[in-house]
């Protein structure tokens, strides 16, 4: 229940705006693509219950890929994800404090609103958020709990009200709706294909459960995809027709920045508007506090992955990372000061980033049936789920960059700054060479003053080799120890590999892998490949006490895809890579 509500608020969250986007885009047809999104939902409950059984880790498409494809494909991910919780938690903040702005006398469903008090409140509310995970508040299951039985309560008296109040008073505005054309003078074919674009942003926070899935028991992460496709597949659709029912479709742009509050006051009167407004305040700050909790665990991976600055890792008196809490926040008030709080561009941006990360997962998918297959997994997605998925999700993109191309801009510029940062870290022992190349070059005119410095850079690209990695083998052949030498060359840092082969106390090591190594520790010149046999029995508890003994971070361990009879999931592990 707790894993559900976690997800359920952060899925169930955006009907709290998507009924209106949906119509906007494609007016009567809204609640059809809301149910066209709710069937490539259901596709993604086997392409992500397939990947997170295989590798029930943490991170969601960024250890998909990671454990698939390089490093710097998985950073690409990442990015994109970090992206999208940016987006979430400015978009949550931000219809938060419409919701709150619509209570107060004169403000209920004024255009006026985008101006300087919402956007004051959003920045003090994202401020709020910040201070709070700095001094270690993050979310509670029982809280989490009761917030999602308080808003789908909500959302059902809602709907309840709403029908009630429709039979009652006939259905002439909903066949009025019915009768204007689809916005833009488009077809069906067009209204439809740029409604579901758009109607794809209520399934922002499907992927929240592989981001946290070594906190959940063991069968219900499953349970979780299942829970919130039904959650999506019913209160999206009805929503949407309700609101067909109740506003007018060309007052819809009017009142999207709170819609179900207006729809409450149409149906129900002040009370049931009050009620909407206060509980979407709540779940769409709960939001925003997710996207916080989210983004520290995801940033810290990546920085203990060494894919950005080790100062990100500093932790204050009550042991939260501040620095990347304090970078989030102004992120996220950077990217509402350059949209000027447009609604229509914040969202753009939150659907072109947690789509391309769908996409992605479905990429990862992909790549685990073609070079992870002996994976054990309980779920398998067949081939033409998982391409139709794909598709799906990729024309969703097009639709949105489309329609939306000049908001296209601010989602690249903030993607393509990303990536330009996660290559200058990957990249900086070349970058680091090309200065020392510089520098010696200089130094034959100018000695004295760098020869100082030429020795502060080999230092430093001698603390980064200095990293060793760990490879665990069971006496594997020629080909695939040379792969994972590649392997590490080409992702890490070092110039350190421990090749591990764990040995019982009667065994003996085989005498060919002793050949192996020598020849590839001769073929490798620039690395130093060390053999190590170790007397015990591979697992968790041996894992452990290597990293402590050789002080060596696990997830600086690798190992080849285990076979179906395994004895451990990977998340017992600890994190260790499998390259191979």
């Amino acid at each position: 229940m707790a894993a559900t509500a976690i997800c359920g608020n952060d899925i169930t969250s955006s009907c709290l705006y998507v009924s209106a986007f949906a119509i906007i885009s494609a007016g009567k047809w809204a609640p059809v693509a809301l149910l066209m999104v709710a069937a490539v939902l259901y596709l993604f409950r086997f392409i992500y219950g397939e990947v997170v059984g295989a590798l029930p880790l943490n991170g969601g498409a960024y250890n998909a890929l990671l454990n698939t494809t390089s490093k710097y494909r998985a950073s690409m991910a990442a990015c994109l994800t970090i992206l999208s919780y940016m987006a979430t938690a400015v978009l949550s903040a931000h219809h938060a404090m419409h919701y709150v702005f619509s209570l107060l006398p004169g403000h209920a469903g004024q255009p006026g609103l985008n101006g300087f008090h919402l956007m004051a409140a959003t920045i003090g509310l994202l401020a709020v958020f910040m201070v709070l995970t700095i001094i270690g508040i993050t979310e509670s299951s029982r809280v989490a709990i009761g917030i999602f039985i308080t808003h789908l309560s909500s959302l059902s008296l809602l709907l309840v009200v709403g029908i009630v109040y429709v039979l009652s008073n006939g259905l002439q505005l909903f066949w009025q709706n019915l009768q204007t054309p689809a916005p833009g003078g488009h077809g069906l074919l067009l209204a439809l294909f740029f409604g579901f674009s758009a109607a794809m942003l209520g399934v922002s926070g499907f992927e929240s459960s592989a981001n946290f899935v070594e906190e959940q028991a063991r069968g219900v992460f499953p349970k979780t995809l299942r829970n919130m496709w039904i959650a999506v597949m019913l209160i999206n659709p009805l929503a949407a027709l309700l609101a067909l029912a109740l506003v007018p479709v060309a007052e819809v742009e009017t009142h999207k920045g709170a819609l179900l509050s207006h729809m409450g006051n149409a149906s129900g009167g002040a009370w049931l508007s009050w009620l909407i407004s206060i509980n979407a305040a709540l779940v769409l700050s709960g939001a925003v506090l997710t996207s916080y909790v989210g983004v520290n665990g995801l940033v810290r991976r990546m920085t203990l992955d060494r894919c950005l600055p080790q100062f990100l890792l500093q932790i204050n008196r009550r042991g939260t990372t501040h620095y990347i809490v304090i970078f989030f926040f102004l992120l996220t008030v950077s990217i509402l000061l350059i949209t000027r709080g447009k609604i229509t561009t914040l969202a753009t941006v939150y659907t072109l980033s947690f789509l391309s990360v769908m996409a992605l997962f479905g990429v990862g998918n992909v790549l685990l049936k073609l070079r992870r297959a002996k994976l054990h997994r309980s779920t398998r997605a067949p081939w033409p789920v998982v391409l139709l998925g794909i598709v799906a999700v990729v024309a969703a993109l097009v639709g949105n960059a489309i329609e939306k191309r000049d908001d296209l801009k601010v989602f690249l510029a903030y993607f393509v700054t990303a990536m330009a940062i996660i290559t200058v870290m990957l990249a900086r022992i070349a970058i680091l060479k090309g200065c020392l190349f510089i520098v010696r070059r200089m130094s034959v005119l100018l000695y004295r003053f760098t020869g100082g410095l030429t020795q502060v850079i080999r230092n430093k690209i001698t603390e980064i080799n200095a990293q060793q990695v760990v490879f665990f083998t069971r006496g594997d052949n020629i080909a695939n120890l040379n792969h994972a030498v590649l392997y590490v060359q080409r992702n890490e840092h070092t110039n350190r590999i421990k090749v591990v082969t764990v040995l019982a106390s009667d065994e003996k090591g085989p005498s060919k892998l002793k050949k192996d190594i020598h020849f590839l520790d001769e073929a490798y010149p620039q690395i130093d490949i060390e053999l190590v046999e170790v007397e015990g029995e591979f697992g968790p508890k041996l894992i452990s006490e290597l990293s402590q003994q050789w002080q060596i971070p696990v997830n600086f361990m690798f190992m080849g895809s285990p076979g179906d009879q395994f004895a451990y999931d990977l998340a017992e592990l600890g994190g260790v890579r499998l390259i191979i």
